[in-house]
């Protein structure tokens, strides 16, 4: 299949998730939600609130509008299997949680003061793990698997990461020099491909979501940035520092950027990539299938 015909098939696909997406989005906040606000005369916290889970609930009924009639397929990916939610929770906290225990345990990180928990840390959960759902539908269920159905999933794995990285650039505002933002690209899109290769093997957004949702959280409480991100530092129960240089410790961009993250990160990835393989969950190409197609039929004519 010609590429310009590829890029077409892609576009309009996630032209028609934008759209519909982005249309029920602006229907909840722009209209029902200032009309619940006012029937009810909520007050400013709860507003927040059904701000935060309306609009994640919205996108989800959305997402599946668009599988059920766009792609007219069942939305196998929304189903939520209980057990491994869970291991992708444990995983994504677990992962930081080692990451952290080395790095601190070296000096590189230091525990400068202990707060133990802080009220406003729940919401701040809420607003990660709403964060970490609408992500995946958006880079692993809907842009992942647009780019997945034209150039497979390798192609499409890394072409997504990619984007997912670049996309995140907007959280350092600056502060790198150019050596630091390409090692930050580079982390990001091995991140990325983790959170990808861990959808290709499971097909679940709840599953990849609940990793990534408990990674960000952990490095919340951990008192370090999270992707050059330091607004809840001060909410963490831990106030940390960071000594070293920015290889080791990841500098403004946190723990994500340390070496010894990307170390992880690189064997899960490819621990995955070989489990996914194995279990054939990569897909190939729209030009492969058409092909695979035509010797097919011509054997079966022969």
């Amino acid at each position: 299949m010609p590429v310009i015909l590829s890029i077409k098939a892609v576009l309009a696909k996630l032209l028609l998730a934008i759209t519909i997406i982005a249309l029920a989005v602006m229907a909840y906040r722009w209209l029902m939600l200032p009309a619940l606000q006012w029937l009810f005369q909520l007050d400013e916290p709860t507003t927040a609130l059904l701000r935060r889970v309306g609009i994640l609930l919205v996108i989800l009924l959305a997402y599946g509008v668009y599988v059920r009639y766009g792609e007219k397929r069942p939305v196998t990916e929304l189903r939520f299997p209980v057990s491994k939610v869970a291991v992708g929770l444990l995983a994504g906290a677990g992962m930081i949680v080692l990451v952290s225990a080395l790095l601190f345990a070296g000096g590189v990180y230091e525990v400068t003061a202990y707060r133990g928990w802080q009220s406003g840390l729940a919401d701040i959960a809420l607003v990660i793990l709403v964060a970490a759902v609408i992500e995946e539908i958006v880079f692993r269920a809907v842009l992942f698997q647009a780019l997945e159905s034209q150039w497979g999933t390798v192609t499409a794995l890394w072409l997504q990461s990619l984007i997912f990285s670049l996309l995140h650039i907007a959280n350092i505002d600056g502060q790198l020099d150019l050596q630091a933002l390409i090692i930050t690209v580079i982390s990001g899109t091995l991140i990325g491909a983790l959170w990808t290769v861990m959808y290709v093997y499971v097909r679940n957004v709840w599953v990849v979501a609940a990793h990534h949702a408990a990674w960000n959280f952990t490095v919340v409480l951990t008192g370090l940035p999270l992707s050059g991100l330091d607004d809840w530092q001060a909410m963490a129960p831990l106030q940390s520092v960071y000594h070293g240089p920015n290889w080791l410790t990841g500098g403004v961009v946190g723990p994500e950027d340390s070496v010894i993250t990307l170390a992880m990160v690189i064997i899960s990835v490819a621990a995955l990539l070989w489990l996914a393989k194995k279990q054939q969950r990569f897909y190939s190409s729209a030009a492969e299938r058409l092909a695979q197609a035509a010797e097919t039929k011509s054997a079966r004519t022969c």
